[in-house]
């Protein structure tokens, strides 16, 4: 039996411009994960690098979201190449990158993910992202079907965006708020006028090469803001903060 290779359409409206709307998810289990799946975002991103996730929880995730219409998207704990080679190899094609600050840095992120003679990706002819194997083209066309989402959170990022942004293969720019406000001297406030104008630089120096951009944005009205801005990409909540947030209101209400 063999199986065709399934466009990625999440990246192919990701770099249309459109706007997708998700959500965090670091519960790190399928049963949340599935009830996650059930609310119709855009895309849900699977949190390896502050969730308490592994190649094992990952994989039960993402049987759990098969038939969700949200894209799965994988945030590796660090922009390591045997990493994203294991992440891909399971079943992820978008990948959230942490930490990015140089043009070099985005460029190992891309040929991470890309199989030789365009990148590093390690070669197997069985695993869970090929349908173990029933998939005959995958290899000649895998590269084609992944997207590279990197993240901007630090003072270098910044100063390098340019370069970044105009790496080959980076799908998106991210902007993770709070490592920014925290690189920027603004620890646990990305409300500061210096972390906000960062943040607006970075958005429209995506715009102007051309690529989509995003960022993590829990406050509705920031969220509303940043999508004024420019922002295409963006992840309105998580399911920690919705499950605290709603248990502790009724917990208050019978209790306070």
């Amino acid at each position: 039996m063999s199986n065709q290779m399934i466009p990625n359409r999440f990246r192919q409206d990701l770099l249309a411009g459109k706007t997708l709307i998700g959500c965090w998810s670091a519960l790190s289990n399928p049963i949340s994960t599935e009830v996650l799946g059930l609310a119709g975002f855009d895309w849900l991103l699977l949190d390896g690098e502050h969730a308490p996730n592994d190649i094992s929880s990952f994989v039960v995730q993402l049987m759990a979201l098969k038939d969700s219409r949200s894209a799965p998207v994988v945030r590796p704990p660090t922009n390591e190449p045997v990493i994203i080679k294991r992440l891909l190899d399971i079943g992820f094609a978008n990948l959230l990158i942490p930490f990015v600050e140089t043009q070099a840095q985005a460029e190992l992120a891309v040929a991470s993910t890309r199989y030789p003679p365009a990148g590093i990706r390690g070669v197997s002819v069985s695993h869970r992202g090929n349908m173990f194997g029933t998939v005959p083209d995958y290899l000649a066309q895998a590269n084609d079907h992944i997207s590279v989402i990197v993240q901007i959170e630090s003072q270098r990022g910044v100063d390098n965006i340019d370069a970044i942004t105009a790496v080959e293969g980076v799908d998106c720019i991210f902007v993770g708020p709070s490592d920014l406000a925290a690189g920027l001297g603004h620890l646990g406030n990305a409300g500061h006028p210096d972390v906000q104008s960062a943040i607006k630089y970075i958005l429209e120096r995506a715009k102007a090469h051309g690529k989509p951009s995003g960022i993590l944005a829990p406050v509705e009205a920031d969220a509303r803001r940043y999508i004024e801005w420019g922002a295409t990409f963006v992840a309105v909540g998580s399911d920690l903060g919705v499950f605290r947030t709603a248990t502790q209101a009724l917990c208050d209400r019978f209790t306070k």
